[in-house]
Formats: C-alpha cells, sequence, structure tokens
C-alpha cells in the first residue's frame, strides 16, 4: 500500500507510481509529497531504485504508472527550477573545460546555450563555488582536479542552477570530511531558503537529517519521519544492518554476512 503524506502545497507529488526502464518496472504504487523546505532521503542497496526514482523526478525516465507531478507540471516541465547531480565517475568525465566552465553550466536552462550571462548569473556561480572552497581553481582543468575536488565542483554546479528542487545522487562520493560540511551547509542553505531536497544516500546518519526517508528494496520497505524510519529494528530487518542510537542518531555498528548497503 502506497503512503501519502500530505505537507501543505507539494512542490513534489507522486500516487500510485511505477517507476522502471521499458517495461520493467523496479518499484511500484510510490506515494508521497514535500511541501517547500521539505528534505527526503532514499536509502536502500544496489538497484534497489534510488537513482531510478530521482531521474523520473527529473524527467529523464517516464513513469510507468501513477502519476507524478513537479511544480504541479509533469516532469520536465521547469527545468530552470530543478537541479540533478547524478552519480558521475570522476575517473571517466575528462572534458577539455576549466571547474568554473562546469559551474556555468548550470545558468544554461536560465540564459540559453548562447544568451549571455548577467551580473547576477555571474554572482550566483561565484558564490556557489565559493560555498564548496573551489573558486581558487576556478581556472584549473576538471582533468587536472582530484576524485573529490571534482565532486565539489559538480556539487557548485548543482548548487549554482539556483533551483528550488534539488536532486542529489550520492553527493557525498570522494569528499572529505571538510568537503562534506561544506556541501551540508549549502544544502542547508537551500532549505532554508525554501528549496526541497531529495537525497539518494548510503550514509544512514546523512539520511537519518531528512526530515523524511524512504527505504527502497525493489519496493518501498518503508516510509516517513526519518526519526521513525530509520531506526535499527528497521535497518536490520530490512538491509541486515546492525545499528545503535547514540545522542539520538542512528549509528550503523556493522552489516549482517551477505549483505550489502551500497549502489
Amino acid at each position: 500500500m502506497s503512503t501519502q503524506v500530505a505537507l501543505g502545497s507539494p512542490v513534489l507529488a507522486a500516487a500510485k507510481l511505477s517507476i522502471g526502464y521499458g517495461r520493467r518496472s523496479v518499484v511500484a504504487d510510490i506515494g508521497f509529497e514535500l511541501a517547500a523546505g521539505s528534505t527526503l532521503a532514499l536509502v536502500g542497496a544496489n538497484g534497489s531504485g534510488k537513482s531510478t526514482l530521482l531521474k523520473t523526478i527529473a524527467g529523464l525516465l517516464p513513469a510507468l504508472f501513477g502519476s507524478i507531478h513537479v511544480f504541479g507540471k509533469k516532469p520536465g516541465s521547469f527545468p530552470a527550477r530543478i537541479a540533478y547531480l547524478n552519480q558521475i565517475n570522476s575517473n571517466q568525465m575528462m572534458l577539455p573545460l576549466r571547474a568554473i566552465d562546469i559551474v556555468r553550466m548550470a545558468r544554461f536552462s536560465s540564459i540559453g546555450l548562447l544568451g549571455r550571462a548577467t551580473a547576477d548569473d555571474k554572482r550566483i556561480v561565484r558564490e556557489s563555488m565559493e560555498w564548496m572552497d573551489v573558486i581558487g581553481m576556478a581556472n584549473e582543468p576538471l582533468s587536472a582536479l582530484s576524485g573529490g575536488q571534482r565532486q565539489r565542483v559538480f556539487i557548485a554546479q548543482a548548487l549554482a542552477h539556483n533551483a528550488r528542487l534539488l536532486l542529489l545522487d550520492e553527493p557525498e562520493t570522494n569528499l572529505d570530511a571538510e568537503g562534506k560540511a561544506k556541501y551540508r551547509a549549502a544544502v542547508r542553505a537551500s532549505i532554508e531558503r525554501g528549496s526541497v531536497v531529495v537525497i539518494a544516500t548510503h550514509d544512514i546518519t546523512e539520511a537519518s537529517r531528512c526530515d523524511w526517508a524512504m527505504l527502497l528494496a525493489k519496493k518501498v520497505v518503508a516510509f516517513g519521519p526519518g526519526c521513525s524510519v530509520l531506526t535499527p529494528e528497521t535497518l536490520l530487518s530490512a538491509f541486515g544492518i546492525t545499528a545503535r542510537m547514540e545522542e539520538g542518531k542512528v549509528v550503523v555498528v556493522e552489516r549482517e554476512h551477505g549483505h550489502e548497503c551500497g549502489e
């Protein structure tokens, strides 16, 4: 049975939604609503449907069944309002572009490929790079940066969309502690401005900080407030993850043999 949660006027809403590729369903009967300023964590193992759901919300994959609305319209209707950070293999992403060129791409949805960047566009690009502390490497070729530095650049690009809906697929990949702290601060600032953030993550601690959490295992195992869904009991029964509560947060202790949480 799908879970419906009314959070006011929704930015994102799904009902009896089935997602997948071609005619192959990956997850069925998804239902939720998210209002401005909400955060949702998608948690699951390999092939559980996290990335598929993000792509469907972004309009990159069609819904197989049911309905999904983004800002009241079908996905893809308002590209300038959405930022999508997909899983990028940093070792393969060797475009002959500088870091600042990558971040500037975020403004194309607003000004067009041939449009002239305004002073406001330039300010947004600069501030996004400052958030992720990559302004000092603005003119460095992407290929000259480490995996963690490249990930910071791509997060800066997502931030530079200045979007009302951020779709982030494993955003903390390759980030060191400092990079994670800067990313989390930037996301908090976006939420405070009223953006909705949907994060696919393996980090249970990161997920537990979200307002809502969805556990996926080619079905919706559980959906609700993060603090209620991400419990030691639920994680053990769904994924074989042993966890304990520390200072009100779920901390992973170990995974049972034969289970893997990763995508």
